[in-house]
């Protein structure tokens, strides 16, 4: 708890410090303009005020796969937004940072510097009320290997309890690079002293990761203390997608979450393949894919990734579970049944970090106990995320599946849904057929009418599957466009971004947040009525790829692979 006392003492002695210059208007600490990114401007009295932007540095994907949530992409659009709504360019700010330590320090001096006086004028000179401004802060959040998957903004909440992780340290790093088999990355040594370097190796481990907690805790105690002190004076403090623990916001933008994820992929699963006709005479096969990583000790059930895919698999139960219990709906690997409950999320999770992971799993899930056929019937596949379907794409077709997500719906070629995407037209596609009716007899077929059905038996089963992703990859568009994978998701972003412009504008104007549509009161890092700023994540499939992510801008016909 030592680390603990130190942080409130830090946080105490910047509250102090804050409070004096309020009383001085002079202030020792430093303000870099350029630091992390962010550059400092000045305000004319004829715009809506200030906007100071805070977010984290990009993460990157596994083999560099970009996903389009990402806050490089958003920021501008954001920028964009302000200036529209009517913000001046120059009055909007922006900084970015790698950890929560130096984000926290940005926006401390901001703040400090901000009433000071030091920033901010009109072009007369005379300093803008800290009441037309407002700071938004994306505060900067652990994501492990599993979680940065899904894009830069998903969800979080920041703890402030003292054992709060930080994103990747380089002992992580160390331990997620140990082989399956627990042997050492390093080379082996024939020294008498291995033993002790090894001991004094997790010595210094062990002081390395204490001061990563005395730095994380110093850290939240220090921006929580920033953004109150902005609060008091006036400044009007706006959180984008991680909310922190007991902290209360003027206004919270709420990104997709795990359970939103996993709800939106069931969702468009069980609409396409029509759940509500199934029968149990001919059940469709689906099977969930929830990849994770184990925690620093080989924990299972414990860990930021681990909790992300028990979320996750929560959202996809609300949509699939009761299917499962009619029986309309089962899994040909058996694990999912009747019997399973919300809880149950470790029976299809598995660990991503493992080679050849997501393939391996597939395969097992998928190996085939019959004998008319070298494939087993499968409908859907929900993958989570872009990654994980270009994957599950790649071992589909290594197992000899054919055809693609357009053929359930025959209606609709490969080349249809092409002319369509280039001609600028988006593409309407007809129900999915009725379930195939179970045979009234099966004693009645003779040989020629046996042989005929197990051929039509054998394509169903090699019949290539709908499957479902998210983060709109653009290593994954042109598997959509073709229709190897029927979906992925994406946050709307300009929507958002056009939102949040409204709400800086209405905070630094006084007007209320409680004329928007998209905005309503929830519950925030634990704190009842929070005003809070949602948009449902869009779905994306062939369909609709066009009006999403085309016509907006997000990706051209090149990016799509047309």
């Amino acid at each position: 708890m030592g680390f603990v006392r130190r942080s409130v003492t830090i946080a105490t002695a910047i509250t102090a410090a804050c409070a004096m210059v309020l009383s001085l208007t002079a202030c020792s600490a430093s303000h870099d303009d350029d630091a992390d990114g962010g550059t400092k401007t000045t305000i004319t009295s004829d715009s809506m005020g200030a906007a100071a932007l805070f977010t984290p540095s990009d993460g990157i994907t596994l083999n560099q796969q970009t996903p389009l949530n990402k806050w490089a992409k958003l920021t501008p659009e954001l920028t964009d937004a302000l200036v529209q709504y009517g913000f001046k360019k120059e009055n909007i700010s922006h900084a970015t940072s790698d950890t929560l330590d130096k984000q926290s320090r940005a926006i401390q001096d901001y703040v400090v510097n901000r009433l000071s006086g030091k920033t901010v004028t009109d072009d007369s000179g005379i300093a803008i009320p800290a009441e037309n401004t407002t700071v938004l802060v994306a505060p900067v959040v652990a994501a492990d290997d599993s979680t940065r998957q899904y894009g830069d903004y998903v969800s979080q909440e920041l703890s402030t309890e003292s054992d709060a992780d930080e994103g990747a340290t380089d002992s992580d790093d160390a331990t997620s690079d140990q082989p399956e088999d627990g042997s050492s990355n390093g080379q082996s040594s024939s020294s008498t002293n291995s033993n002790d370097e090894s001991n004094d190796n997790t010595a210094d481990s062990d002081d390395s990761t204490e001061n990563d907690d005395d730095t994380q805790a110093q850290a939240v105690q220090r921006l929580v203390s920033s953004l109150k002190l902005a609060q008091e004076s006036g400044m009007h403090v706006v959180l984008l997608a991680n909310s922190i623990e007991g902290y209360k916001p003027d206004a919270f933008v709420s990104f997709s979450d795990a359970r939103t994820i996993g709800h939106l992929q069931a969702q468009n699963v069980a609409a396409k393949l029509e759940l509500d006709k199934a029968s149990k005479d001919n059940p469709k096969r689906i099977e969930v894919l929830l990849p994770y990583t184990t925690s620093d000790d080989g924990d299972t059930g414990a860990g930021i990734d681990s909790q992300f895919a028990k979320e996750a698999f929560q959202g996809i139960w609300q949509v699939l579970g009761a299917y499962y219990q009619k029986g309309t709906v089962i899994s040909p690997s058996g694990a999912l049944t009747k019997n399973t409950t919300e809880d149950d999320w470790l029976n299809v999770a598995y660990d991503i970090g493992k080679d050849r992971a997501t393939a391996k799993v597939l395969s097992m899930r998928l190996e085939h106990s019959g004998s008319t056929s070298t494939t087993t019937r499968i409908d859907g596949i929900i993958a989570m995320n872009d990654y994980v379907a270009s994957e599950v794409v790649a071992k589909l077709d290594d197992l000899g599946y054919t055809g693609s997500a357009a053929d359930i719906n025959p209606q609709i070629t490969i080349s249809g849904i092409i002319g369509n995407i280039t001609g600028k037209k988006d593409l309407a596609r007809e129900s999915v057929p009725d379930p195939v009716k179970a045979p009234e007899n099966d004693d009645s077929a003779n040989d020629t009418g046996s042989d005929a059905a197990n051929e039509t038996d054998k394509g169903k089963d090699s019949q290539w599957p709908l499957v479902t992703g998210y983060g709109s990859y653009i290593s994954s568009i042109p598997n959509v466009v073709k229709g190897k994978q029927w979906m992925t998701g994406i946050e709307n972003r300009q929507l958002l971004a056009a939102d949040i412009a409204e709400v800086c504008g209405r905070l630094n104007t006084g007007k209320p947040l409680s004329d928007m549509s998209s905005v309503r009161d929830s519950t925030v890092g634990g704190i009842k009525k929070v005003p809070t700023l949602n948009e449902p994540p869009l779905a994306v499939s062939a369909s609709n790829l066009k009006a999403t992510l085309i016509d907006p801008g997000y990706i051209s016909l090149a990016d799509a692979g047309l």
